[in-house]
């Protein structure tokens, strides 16, 4: 018997979880569109890098790919 059990919660991440989370910094200035999608790690919280990692994984992104790359469906508004 299992005395103090928590049950285990997966977070789950879609593909457009992890682009608008780089829309947001990209947005923000934070990052550009020109660095790699590792640059990515540094703004996502350690327990919840794997998830994305994998769905990036899942979606065949590298790591090394830019930024940019995750956001080909951007909407351009003019000034």
């Amino acid at each position: 018997m299992l005395l103090n059990a928590v049950p285990c919660l997966q977070t789950q991440y879609s593909l457009r979880v992890v682009q608008e989370e780089a829309s947001q910094l990209v947005h923000k200035g934070i990052i550009s569109r020109q660095q790699p999608i590792s640059v990515l790690c540094q703004y996502i919280p350690p327990r919840d890098w794997i998830y994305f990692a994998t769905e990036l994984e899942k979606s065949e992104y590298l790591l090394r790919d830019r930024i940019g790359d995750l956001l080909t469906c951007e909407e351009w508004r003019n000034d």
